[in-house]
This record gives structure tokens, C-alpha cells and sequence, in this order.
């Protein structure tokens, strides 16, 4: 009978353990790196602590009861004609609607104040990096600096970084989770995502969107430099390492075929407006249009996919 028990507890240990291992099996969005991180994680640890003020007294009262009303207790008291209590009422009313009126405000606020489109507050200019989602591997483009990089992206810490999002097949999701963010990229689209690093070191970066058989290698690195001098020499050396160039679409369509677990490339001489002409070829007969937005981009205009869309209804 002893047996029985032990093998019984040694069970329950063991799902414990293990659900509990695979509850998340990578804790990066719980240890960021940067000030979107941390403010996402306090919002989640907030969160979880107003429901908790509901959870445990739950599942304490319920072992309570269990072991309180069991058939072996005799001196337990039976009130079967009991059915309604005001003060208990109140507080499964009142307690509930106090905390989640709390919690939605909260949520409301720290939501708009974590808008991925909302530039972060700094007085150093950010860097801007194209991204650009292909089969099966990430494109990223320094548009100021003329270079491009796949799987593999680099900025100085305290350096405020702009995002311009897109997608050269399916839908994909752009994601550094010590980083916090996570958006989607879409063929014909741009998004925006908005980070900053404030620790050195390097993140991984994944696509959190399922997209097709080589979607599990779909990784890259993130590479937070301790200062500006550090990220200047990762620009010489992607200069000095780039066997290639992406100066043609031709050249890009070449780029584009699908790979699976593509190795880190660098890239020289890469077509300033590429992004842009990557969201154009699937606007179809409406070039003439979009054409006319292609300087917005150029002088990083955050509007110009929202005018490109005016352009395209009207």
C-alpha cells in the first residue's frame, strides 16, 4: 500500500517537473536586454500578480473544503438548506470587477505606450534596418550604410533602432525576445517595429510564425555592441567579408530562392530602394502611384506605406 502511495507522489512529481519544463524551455522574454523587454515582463508579472489575488485563495479554499467535507470526516457539519450568503456575494462580485477594472486600465495604457510604431524617446537619431522575410532566412538592409546581412544583425547599445518590416512570400514574425516586440511581416507591406538593447552581448532572433517546411531554421543573431566604435568595425568587417552584391532585383531574386538553414552572408553595393521595390512587385498595375512615395521612403518618412495605402484606394 506504501508503494502504491510513493509511486503515486513520485508520478505527480514528475508531471510537475515536466510540465514545468516545457511551460517555456527558452526564459529570454523573462531576462530582457532592453528597455521594451523589461517593460513587457513588468506588465506580465503585474498581470499575473492582480490574478493571482484571485487564483490562490481559490485553490486554497478548494483544498480546504476537499479536506474539510471529506466522507471519513465525521464531526463536519451538513447544512444542506443553505443556499445564499450576502457578504459572500459582495466579495465574488466586488473583489473581481475592482481587479479587472485595474487591470484593463493598466493593460490600456502600458499597450499604447508599447505601440510598436511609436518612436522611442532619445536624442540620438536611430538606425535604420530593412528586414525583409524570405524562404527560409532573414535579409537585413542598412540602407545608410549600403550594406546587407543575412541571419545576422548588429547595433550599438543606447542606440534607439527603427525596423521597416516586410515580407518577400508568406506572412512571417519578426522576434528578439530579450529585445521584447514581436511583429508581423507581409508581402506587399510594411510594418514597423521599434527596440533598443541596453545590455552587450548577442540574442537570438527567430520567426515566430509558422511558414513552411524550413521554418525551424528560420534563426539569426543579434549582435548589441558595447558602444559605437564596436559596431563600426562589424560595418568593416561585413564590407570586408561581402563576396556579394545585391545592386539588381535580378540579383535579390537570385537571394530570394528558397534555403533552408542558411549560413550568416554579408553583402556590398546593395540597391539604396530595395525595400521599397520588394513591397512594389506586388502592387501590380499600380506603379505609377507607388513611384511617386519612393522619396518618402528614401528620406525615412515612417508614413510613406500609410500614404502609399491612400494613394493605392483612391
Amino acid at each position: 500500500m506504501r508503494f502504491i502511495k510513493f509511486n503515486k507522489c513520485l508520478s505527480i512529481i514528475v508531471l510537475v517537473t515536466v510540465t514545468t519544463l516545457l511551460i517555456g524551455c527558452d526564459m529570454a522574454i523573462l531576462d530582457p536586454k532592453g528597455e521594451i523587454g523589461l517593460a513587457q515582463k513588468n506588465l506580465i508579472f503585474t498581470a499575473l500578480g492582480l490574478m493571482l489575488i484571485i487564483v490562490i485563495p481559490v485553490i486554497i479554499m478548494t483544498i480546504v473544503f476537499i479536506y474539510k467535507f471529506r466522507s471519513s470526516n465525521q464531526n463536519a457539519i451538513y447544512t444542506p438548506n443553505w443556499s445564499h450568503s450576502n457578504k459572500i456575494e459582495a466579495i465574488i462580485w466586488i473583489v473581481p470587477i475592482i481587479i479587472i477594472s485595474i487591470l484593463a486600465t493598466l493593460t490600456w495604457k502600458t499597450t499604447h505606450q508599447l505601440d510598436p510604431y511609436k518612436p522611442l524617446f532619445s536624442n540620438i537619431d536611430p538606425i535604420q534596418i530593412d528586414v525583409i522575410s524570405l524562404d527560409w532566412k532573414w535579409l537585413f538592409i542598412y540602407p545608410d550604410l549600403g550594406i546587407a546581412t543575412i541571419n545576422e544583425l548588429a547595433f550599438p547599445i543606447n542606440h534607439p533602432i527603427t525596423f521597416h518590416i516586410t515580407s518577400n512570400s508568406v506572412m512571417n514574425s519578426f522576434f528578439i525576445p530579450r529585445l521584447g516586440g514581436q511583429i508581423y511581416a507581409m508581402a506587399g507591406m510594411q510594418t514597423q517595429l521599434h527596440l533598443i538593447a541596453n545590455k552587450p552581448g548577442k540574442y537570438n532572433g527567430i520567426s515566430s510564425s509558422y511558414s513552411g517546411r524550413g521554418f525551424s531554421g528560420m534563426k539569426f543573431t543579434t549582435i548589441a555592441t558595447p558602444d559605437n566604435a564596436s559596431f563600426q568595425q562589424w560595418v568593416s568587417k561585413v564590407n570586408n567579408r561581402a563576396h556579394h552584391q545585391i545592386a539588381t532585383m535580378a540579383e535579390f531574386e537570385i537571394l530570394a530562392k528558397p534555403s533552408e538553414y542558411h549560413p550568416v552572408e554579408y553583402f556590398s553595393n546593395v540597391k539604396p530602394d530595395l525595400f521599397i521595390h520588394i513591397i512594389n512587385k506586388f502592387m501590380g498595375n499600380k506603379k505609377k502611384c507607388i513611384e511617386k512615395n519612393e522619396h518618402i521612403y528614401m528620406s525615412q518618412n515612417s508614413s510613406a506605406y500609410t500614404r502609399t495605402n491612400k494613394c493605392l484606394e483612391n
